[in-house]
């Protein structure tokens, strides 16, 4: 099965979109009606759902480090920096990932973007 993900209020849309007309299962955290939520409870939420939390935002490395160190978990963060990469790269990058790697194999990393 490929991964689950959860797309954090800060990634731009046309990743969504793209992801979704490659066959991505996404779920905004808009959708959810989670956008308003703390970074640590965004990936409480996500981690619930069995989803990989997708995010722009370099808080949420902050709290996957604590979490890494403390022995805390997560489904899995994939982060991007806005300006690194197209929204297209971010999409082919976000369904290659999807595409090789399983939950387990997410669970408590940092996946960067581009690769």
């Amino acid at each position: 099965m490929s991964l689950r993900l959860y797309m954090d209020h800060h990634v731009h849309d046309g990743i969504t979109s793209g992801l979704r007309r490659r066959g991505i299962d996404v779920l905004t955290a808009f959708e959810d009606r989670g956008n308003r939520l703390p970074d640590p409870a965004l990936l409480d939420r996500a981690t619930a759902l069995g989803r990989v939390l997708v995010s722009q935002d370099v808080d949420l490395l902050v709290e996957t480090a604590q979490r890494q160190r403390t022995g805390g978990t997560f489904a899995g963060l994939i982060y991007g920096h806005p300006l690194n990469a197209t929204v297209g790269q971010f999409v082919d990058e976000l369904e290659l990932i999807c595409s090789v790697y399983e939950l387990e194999e997410a669970r408590d990393q940092v996946i960067y973007v581009p690769l």
